[in-house]
């Protein structure tokens, strides 16, 4: 067998402005340009550490929107220009991901792609680098491969992936086939699902063939993916990227790679999943981030900025402070404030999830100067 690692390229789909984590989190300083675990570096460049030791830095490439090129190129000085894939509007995970993928295949018939978001956090990089090393041999094999996390609590706010036989291929010990993938389960399900010990939480990382996943692609989504092709022939010459796109990057469909290429992949026998031992959080609202900056601990107050000005008092949750302010709390559990110099949000974790619905309200109420 070839070594498949030579052939792989790691591709970060940096998108999305974490609606549930606003007012930290906006249009134009999205949550991957945060840092979000008091580490000091932000969620991109923890990202791109961890996947720097795996592809090296001349072989990871980030997409993203046109607005956030100049902090991207900021905050990893290693990019090359060549590995910037800007959108010109967000089209969902199956364009970013695709025509990345596209994009890599006709520079490199062969190579391997795999995909792992920007606004992830990662505890664990030794055992993450053996999952996708694991991933990469399922991939050359011909498999779409995903990296599944064990369970460790009956988390409702993921999908599940259900797991299959082992895989019959050398060197791929503890790889599965994936039976199926869940939707976003109730509590009672969620709770079947853990009991059970053959579902993996699907924190969306991909691994694959190019050509693979493009031929998946071209099976279930075929307007979408000649469009990808025909932009990624036009991609690497700047004469004609620009006219490409302000032609066709308006017809692209907004799709889940989920939907368009990893449940129609696992119905066929296609899909293999990795499960991951390694530490994962989503941080996908400030509950999640409250857990993550105290360690799991419930009853302790996270504080996260540089300059908190923080008094509390019998007091449990998290506050988020990026103003001058001094934020007071006396006696209040599981409270979240976050105060900026312009928004302030004051929650309870059990209504995190809630705050979307503060960033459609003020949408609608043409309030984009706070957005």
């Amino acid at each position: 067998m070839t070594n498949p690692s030579r052939r792989f390229y790691s591709v970060i789909p940096a998108g999305g402005i974490g609606s549930r984590l606003w007012p930290l989190s906006r249009a134009d300083a999205p949550k991957f340009l945060h840092d979000l675990t008091g580490s000091g570096v932000t969620l991109l460049r923890a990202t791109w550490d961890r996947l720097a030791p795996v592809a090296g830095d001349d072989r990871i490439m980030v997409v993203t929107g046109r607005a956030h090129r100049a902090a991207v190129e900021a905050q990893l000085p290693e990019i090359s220009d060549a590995n910037i894939v800007l959108e010109a509007d967000p089209r969902d995970s199956s364009v970013a991901i695709c025509l990345a993928a596209a994009i890599l295949e006709r520079r490199e018939p062969d190579v391997i792609v795999g995909s792992f978001a920007a606004d992830h956090v990662i505890r664990g990089d030794r055992l993450f680098r053996s999952a996708v090393q694991q991933a990469v041999l399922a991939a050359e094999a011909g498999y779409i491969t995903t990296i599944g996390i064990r369970p460790t609590e009956p988390a409702i706010g993921f999908g599940y992936i259900k797991a299959g036989a082992p895989l019959a291929i050398d060197e791929t010990e503890g790889v599965l086939t994936v039976d199926s993938f869940v939707e976003k389960p109730d509590l009672e399900r969620a709770k079947s699902y853990v009991d059970d010990g053959g579902y993996l939480w699907n924190a969306g990382m991909f691994i694959s063939r190019a050509d693979i996943l493009l031929e998946e692609l071209a099976s279930n989504e075929p307007e979408l993916h000649a469009t990808i092709v025909e932009l990624a022939a036009a991609w690497d010459d700047p004469a004609t990227r620009g006219p490409a796109v302000d032609r066709l990057w308006p017809t692209l469909k907004k799709i889940a790679i989920d939907y368009s290429v990893a449940e129609p992949s696992a119905a066929k026998g296609r899909m293999a999943v990795v499960p991951g031992h390694f530490g994962w959080d989503d941080v996908g609202d400030f509950a999640s981030l409250a857990k993550l900056n105290s360690n799991g601990r419930t009853g302790d107050l996270a504080i996260l900025g540089e300059n908190a000005r923080v008094l509390a008092d019998a007091s449990s949750g998290i506050v988020v402070a990026n103003s001058d302010r001094i934020v007071s709390l006396i006696g209040v559990k599981d409270i979240v404030v976050v105060d900026t110099p312009d928004a302030l949000l004051v929650t309870t974790s059990e209504n995190a999830q809630r705050v979307k619905g503060v960033v459609d309200a003020l949408k609608i109420s043409g309030r984009d100067d706070v957005l």
